[in-house]
């Protein structure tokens, strides 16, 4: 064997291993994703180590955690509104203990805390507790509320995203999605046209001095952290955008829309530019020489050649938008309710993830619930390729 043919078998084994590491990496990370995004639906909103628990003598055996959620902030005063009796709701936790009873009743060490909790249970039939398992005696005379575990339908078509809220925590993502997909699909509304334009020119329009300066300029703009970005937004657009509208504050999914618009320009301007200039010269001298005009040639000729190559844009173009985190944190006012106008503040799941997953436990049910939203953000973005190749695929028939 020569040494040539050599060298080509150990690039060859370089190229597959290096792909195959790849393939394998990339499997590894979408399985734990699903792994840890799924357990979330089968545990319960109540935090782990925890319980509710009632007087025996009260009927209620199950309650949701938008009920529980609401009993503790007292929007449910009355237990006949969750099916049981004609009772006002009393709420007993750590800080009513401590009022009814005194240190020596709890013991130096809390070490009484359990019959403390017994005594007041087995007394007040309209009380609902919150405690640590450990504050519940072994042989407990009230029963342990049961919650049922968090349910799809609860958690895509939730409209409150309250993830350490105690008791009872709410995982409802609509808002999420839903200011993903509003601040994504202006974004792409205003980026696509301008870059398809802008790339038609340099190709085809502008002089070669022209494209000289511009492209260096354009690809530079891609370099550019997205923090800068997000500082531009703030200091500049959001104060326009407050001022132009006359709104209370100009962080709103019409800023954020603008920002990933910009970020996304550069992408789509240089790829869809690359592709346009790869048709061949001698596809464009016949169609001149046919007697087509220079636009009609762009139009009948160049685009429909070079439109694999724009899809291409426009998916990373959209890949930009989808998952960019920073920037977006930083001009959409980061609130998770659900969007009724562009001029509203916003919360996208990129930029919810990012601000939370440092501070969820892990493995605990917000931790979980970041990874769900993973796995949606995921099959959007999935959703959004696919449409595209869909397009592709029917435009080359």
């Amino acid at each position: 064997m020569t040494l040539k043919k050599i060298i080509e078998r150990f690039s060859e084994g370089i190229l597959f291993t290096s792909s195959t590491v790849t393939t394998v990496a990339v499997l590894f990370i979408v399985i734990f994703l699903f792994k840890s995004g799924i357990s979330l639906f089968k545990t319960s909103s109540i935090e782990e180590g925890y319980s509710l628990a009632l007087n025996a003598r009260n009927p209620v055996k199950k309650l949701t955690s938008g009920q529980v959620k609401d009993i503790f902030n007292g929007d449910i005063t009355n237990w006949k509104e969750v099916g049981g009796k004609d009772q006002d709701i009393q709420l007993f936790t750590l800080d009513e203990l401590s009022a009814a009873y005194t240190e020596e009743q709890m013991g130096a060490k809390f070490e009484r805390l359990p019959s403390c909790v017994e005594d007041y249970v087995s007394k007040n039939e309209n009380v609902i507790t919150f405690f640590d398992n450990r504050y519940y005696p072994k042989h407990f005379s009230g029963h342990l509320l049961e919650m049922p575990p968090i349910s799809f339908k609860e958690f895509f078509l939730g409209r409150e995203w309250y993830p350490t809220a105690i008791p009872a925590a709410q995982f409802g993502v609509l808002p999420l999605i839903l200011g993903t997909l509003w601040v994504t699909l202006l974004a792409i509304l205003i980026a696509l046209p301008i870059g398809l334009i802008t790339a038609i020119y340099m190709a085809e329009v502008a002089s070669e001095r022209v494209r000289r300066i511009f492209k260096p300029v354009i690809e530079l703009l891609a370099g550019i952290p997205s923090v800068v970005y997000g500082f531009f937004g703030l200091v500049v657009l959001v104060p326009a955008i407050q001022q132009l509208f006359r709104l209370p504050v100009g962080e709103t999914a019409l800023a954020g829309s603008i920002i990933l618009a910009i970020m996304a320009l550069p992408t789509i301007i240089t790829v869809s530019e690359d592709a346009i200039r790869a048709t061949p010269v001698s596809m464009k001298e016949a169609s001149l020489a046919l007697g087509a005009s220079h636009w009609q040639s762009v139009q009948y000729v160049v685009l429909p050649y070079a439109k694999s190559g724009i899809m291409a844009a426009f998916i990373l173009g959209v890949g930009r938008a989808v998952g960019e985190t920073m920037a977006v944190l930083m001009v959409t006012g980061n609130a998770a309710v659900m969007p009724h106008s562009f001029l509203e503040p916003v919360r996208t799941i990129p930029a919810t993830i990012a601000a939370e997953l440092g501070e969820a436990p892990f493995g605990g049910m917000h931790f979980k619930a970041l990874f769900a939203l993973g796995i949606i953000l995921f099959i959007i973005t999935f959703i959004f390729n696919s449409l595209v190749e869909m397009i592709k695929s029917k435009n080359n028939q």
